[in-house]
C-alpha cells in the first residue's frame, strides 16, 4: 500500500504540471530549455502550496 501512496503523489504533481501549456505542449528545441520550464512548473506548484 505505500508503493501506490508515493505513486500517488507522482501521478498528482503530473497532472498539475499539464496545467501549464508550455509544458504539455514541447515547443522548445533543446531539451535544457524544456528541463528549465519543467522546473520552473515544480516552483510555481510549490510555491502555491505553501503560500
Amino acid at each position: 500500500m505505500r508503493r501506490y501512496g508515493r505513486r500517488w503523489k507522482i501521478e498528482r504533481l503530473w497532472a498539475w504540471l499539464q496545467n501549464y501549456r508550455r509544458i504539455l505542449v514541447r515547443h522548445e528545441r533543446s531539451a535544457e530549455n524544456y528541463h528549465g520550464f519543467v522546473l520552473l512548473g515544480y516552483l510555481l506548484i510549490l510555491v502555491r502550496a505553501y503560500l
